[in-house]
């Protein structure tokens, strides 16, 4: 594609922008039927096309004048990697030529996309790759969509077997995304987008107490997942600067609020670093954490990356660490690292890309 090329797709407006009622009402001015929108609309959210040429039971010429005047700023993938466990970890391309990454993680029945939701991350959380990155922009709805889209596909491709799952937990704080996370879940959950189930959808914040509420005021249907990783202020400050104005205290009340409105329990992302937060002590921190409201606890094996010098705590207090929740009554799912042979941890591989360029 030419410089001029590239300078019209971007000075167009993606049409996915547009409501179905704005696409109606462009329609008509237009001087075309009513019911064209819903034709193109399901062409965009259910059969995810990726140009106008793909609406096949539209005019030539109404496709013709939808490309005079809009674009489709479809994600593509750039790059790449297979793990040996059958990871597959992708770097997306947007229109404007930023990277973004989504994983797909295959696991028994179920295969689950990890997606993004920035453009880098304003957090600046001391053991993610891409908290070492600036935030560049947000992702809009589409881009998100987008990513369950490729994702899915290569899950056709590599096993035969549609998405099952999707996961918030890539690039980026999806709360300080809010209004596009929520439009993309409703695209994804839409009888007139994916048609996929809300509660196989998982939101995952740092910890934004203030959202947490406005999430659960909303009804989003999607779950809730907290990274936590440390449950003391204290050291959890050290690792998450987020939480000096997101103390646990705020989160607490914060998730209490959510359980009483929606009546759901709430995941725990917990990664265990080896003499950081692996004892006994920080054990018995995380079990009185888990007994404010109806949880279950991941315990993470952690992805190391070059910019951080945590470390995974050695096996013995890992399995120490587990048993001494589980026998006290904690739901603990244990989660060991996927794709270590490839750049697994969250803002590798999109780093890796930026820097081919």
């Amino acid at each position: 594609m030419d410089l001029i090329a590239d300078i019209n797709i971007i000075n167009k407006k993606d049409i996915r922008k547009l409501s179905l009622d704005d696409l109606k009402a462009w329609l008509v001015e237009q001087g075309e039927k009513p019911f064209r929108a819903k034709q193109v609309h399901d062409w965009l959210w259910k059969h995810a096309a990726q140009s106008f040429e793909e609406m096949n039971n539209v005019s030539l010429a109404l496709r013709e004048k939808l490309e005079q005047h809009f674009a489709i700023n479809a994600v593509q993938v750039a790059t790449q990697q297979l793990s040996t466990d059958g990871t597959i970890k992708s770097a997306f391309r947007l229109y404007d030529s930023n990277i973004v990454e989504g994983v797909l993680i295959p696991h028994d029945e179920r295969k689950t996309a990890c997606v993004s939701s920035q453009v880098g991350c304003s957090l600046t959380c001391k053991f993610c790759a891409t908290g070492y990155m600036d935030r560049v922009r947000n992702l809009d709805a589409a881009e998100i969509y987008d990513q369950v889209v490729r994702i899915n596909e290569q899950s056709m491709k590599q096993y035969g077997e549609p998405l099952t799952n999707i996961v918030y937990m890539g690039m980026g704080e999806p709360m300080l995304n809010y209004a596009n996370v929520m439009k993309s879940i409703e695209y994804i959950t839409s009888p007139n987008g994916l048609n996929m189930a809300a509660r196989r959808i998982t939101v995952s914040t740092a910890g934004i107490a203030k959202m947490i509420k406005k999430m659960a005021d909303d009804g989003i249907k999607a779950n809730l997942a907290l990274s936590l990783h440390a449950a003391n202020d204290e050291k959890r400050n050290q690792i998450m600067p987020i939480n000096e104005t997101n103390s646990l205290e705020a989160l607490k009340d914060a998730l209490k609020y959510y359980h009483e409105v929606t009546g759901r329990k709430v995941t725990y992302e917990y990664i265990v670093f080896e003499n950081f937060n692996d004892t006994l002590q920080d054990a018995e921190e995380l079990l009185r954490f888990s007994k404010i409201i109806p949880c279950k606890v991941n315990l993470i094996e952690y992805n190391p990356i070059a910019d951080a010098d945590f470390v995974n705590t050695n096996e013995d207090r890992w399995q120490d660490f587990i048993y001494y929740l589980a026998d006290r009554g904690v739901q603990v799912n244990v989660r060991r690292s996927r794709g270590k042979d490839i750049d697994a941890a969250c803002g590798q591989l999109a780093v890796k890309e930026k820097q081919s360029v």
